[in-house]
């Protein structure tokens, strides 16, 4: 063992760069690199998303609630329905995938830290700066907020504004917004693509890592590929729209299809970066209260890898009522079949899980089982979209709305749902209660239902989705009725979620957690609740798949289940046996700095404003060069003794 001995200072800097030192207290969170604490940023701007879509999706019911509506205008439903969707497909679903990874992706590995923790605050930053950026639209005056729809199909949304046919600047609020939020996902990838591949502990083998940070490499590398697409489309609307390049304008030779090509060529494997990460938390939750190991992992981890790469070929299945060619459309219905075949293996293989498992229903996993039930509704609807005549007589009806609320809501929010109920234990040390956690999962999943269930039925009736009224005796009322009720079981089930957080974690009601309250699998529960900063004092070194359930079980000769004398659940907390001298990258406040300088781009690309422009570059470039001259880890200012530094990561 070396010792490190000797005082060493950082060099003083002049005050407009002095590095940040805090490590407690609110400031200290603006300029954290702290992996967890950024996962918890994430995952509260999404809660957050999800509360303000969620509010509007109950004036959509309510002005649907009964025929002739007039609870909003047309242009105000248009302005809702698409930040809705916006907001629940970027603000919410991709960042609360993120958010979760980015918390416990390191500790599942046994790393300390992601590969570039400054990168990882900017992603963060940039994705809290591109929401205000686009709810900023909402401030009276400004007179853009997006109302072209979540996919801001072309013409519409490209047609330069002196031709109104979306007055306003709601098509280049929702554009930039969105180029902002790709940067800060593109980001996040990069970040858990190095980190998984490069800082795995000693003998995590790639079929040895949980399947949660399975999912999350599939859907990184699905994020990377897909960002730019989606990037270059918004790139050409906004110049189609303010500068006159006409690529889809069809009167100048332009295509809108092509728009619809390489908005769906983004647009399908976007559902499965939201749907992964739910599989990936849905297979940490079985085995645990089954108290089996996961039936056929690496069948659920090649199948995960499959959907990843056949996501690429169906895209086309959006547009089947755009006059494809036959060719096309029967290639592309062929490839939409084949993907279920993937997603068919995983849901048998989660049931093989639980079955003759020694089952616990605790709210995690009444969550996990519901996830199954309303994600195999959602994919059986999903094979019909495979069909091409079937799939023409729903497109643009309310069957496709409950399609993909089956899959997206059913599949992904349930699975979140799920998810913390079983890792909030770790990240606070509390319990939630479970007496209203089974509250919160029963009136979700009878909400959910009556919302979205009868959509089916009105769907097949002939009611088109985004019509903002309709008339008297077309057979909806009733349904639409239902929906309505549904919807605000829905938001009641989220307060009872939200109540139990204040009173278990807040007050401190729940009980203390412990290290392992689930007598889990994996390695975050090796360590203390909450982790530590450096997550472990020693890195642990891995020799099997579960490896925690390794060192506290074992089986006798007829196969059963034996606990071993020297495991525990609840062994000495890390931080109690040693942890000084392990030296963490240090704050830093020129992330969030960066971040801000993309917010007056923002306005200077949908005004035009030279001043607007000034600023942000001048902020921009800054943060640019600080960054570049702080180096990642300050000197420690005091002597640091008795034990050998560790690598930081």
């Amino acid at each position: 063992m070396t010792t490190v001995s000797g005082a060493v200072t950082a060099p003083r800097r002049a005050l407009l760069l002095r590095r940040p030192t805090k490590t407690t207290g609110a400031f200290s969170w603006l300029t954290t690199i702290d992996h967890k604490r950024i996962g918890i940023m994430y995952c509260s701007l999404s809660l957050l998303s999800f509360l303000v879509g969620g509010l509007e999706a109950l004036l959509i019911r309510l002005q649907l609630a009964g025929p002739n509506g007039t609870v909003v205008s047309a242009a105000q439903y248009n302005e809702l329905f698409t930040m809705h969707g916006t907001t629940m497909v970027f603000l919410m679903g991709m960042p609360m995938a993120v958010g979760i990874a980015n918390y416990f992706v390191p500790i599942m590995i046994g790393a300390r830290d992601v590969a570039f923790p400054r990168l990882n605050a900017f992603g963060f930053y940039v994705v809290a700066v591109g929401a205000i950026f686009l709810y900023s639209s909402w401030i009276p005056g400004i007179n853009g907020v997006p109302n072209g729809g979540w996919f801001g199909y072309t013409p519409l949304t490209d047609t330069p504004i002196s031709a109104g046919f979306l007055p306003g600047r709601g098509p280049d609020f929702w554009s930039i917004g969105l180029i902002m939020l790709g940067i800060g996902s593109t980001t996040s990838a990069i970040n858990f693509i190095v980190t998984i591949l490069n800082l795995r502990a000693p003998g995590m083998t790639l079929m040895r890592m949980p399947v949660f940070v399975w999912m999350m490499l599939v859907v990184a590398f699905l994020t990377l590929f897909a960002m730019p697409i989606i990037t270059v489309a918004l790139i050409m609307v906004f110049f189609d729209r303010n500068y006159g390049t006409l690529f889809f304008q069809p009167a100048a030779g332009g295509d809108p299809l092509l728009y619809q090509h390489l908005f769906w060529l983004f647009g399908h494997p976007e559902v499965y970066i939201l749907i992964l990460p739910g599989m990936g938390i849905v297979s940490e939750i079985l085995p645990v209260f089954s108290r089996k190991p996961l039936f056929g992992y690496a069948v659920v981890v090649f199948s995960g890898i499959a959907i990843g790469f056949l996501g690429w070929g169906v895209w086309a299945h959006h547009m089947f009522a755009t006059g494809l060619s036959p060719v096309a459309i029967s290639a592309f219905a062929v490839s939409t079949m084949l993907i279920a075949v993937p997603t068919g293996v995983k849901i048998f293989n989660w049931l093989s899980t639980v079955w003759r498992g020694a089952v616990r229903l605790t709210t995690a996993m009444l969550f996990a089982l519901g996830f199954i039930a309303m994600f195999t509704i959602g994919g059986l609807s999903g094979v019909l979209h495979s069909v091409v005549p079937s799939d023409t007589q729903q497109t643009d009806t309310y069957f496709v709305v409950a399609h993909f609320h089956y899959v997206l809501f059913g599949g992904l929010m349930l699975a979140v749902f799920g998810g913390f109920y079983y890792w909030l234990p770790k990240v606070f040390g509390r319990m939630l209660d479970e007496r209203l956690g089974k509250w919160n999962f029963w009136t979700m999943l009878i909400g959910f239902n009556l919302t979205f269930f009868p959509m089916h039925f009105v769907g097949l009736y002939g009611m088109p989705r985004r019509t903002y009224r309709y008339d008297e005796g077309l057979g909806w009322d009733v349904w639409n009725q239902i929906e309505t009720v549904g919807a605000f079981i829905i938001g009641v089930s989220t307060l009872i979620f939200l109540a139990n957080v204040i009173v278990s974690i807040k007050f401190k009601r729940g009980a203390v957690a412990g290290n392992d309250p689930w007598d889990g699998r994996t390695l975050e529960w090796t360590t203390a609740s909450p982790p530590p900063a450096y997550n472990f004092a020693d890195v642990p070194e891995v020799e099997a798949r579960d490896e925690f359930w390794h060192h506290k079980y074992t089986e006798d000769d007829e196969g059963r289940l034996m606990p071993l004398p020297s495991g525990g659940a609840d062994a000495a907390p890390a931080e109690e046996k040693h942890g000084h001298g392990i030296h963490m990258p240090s704050p830093s406040i020129y992330p969030l700095v960066m971040a801000l300088g993309l917010l007056p781009l923002g306005y200077a690309a949908v005004y035009h404003s030279f001043a607007w422009l000034g600023l942000g570059v001048l902020v921009l470039l800054f943060g640019m060069y600080a960054w570049a001259i702080e180096p990642a880890t300050e000197p420690e200012p005091e002597t640091v003794t008795g034990r050998t530094p560790e690598p930081v990561h």
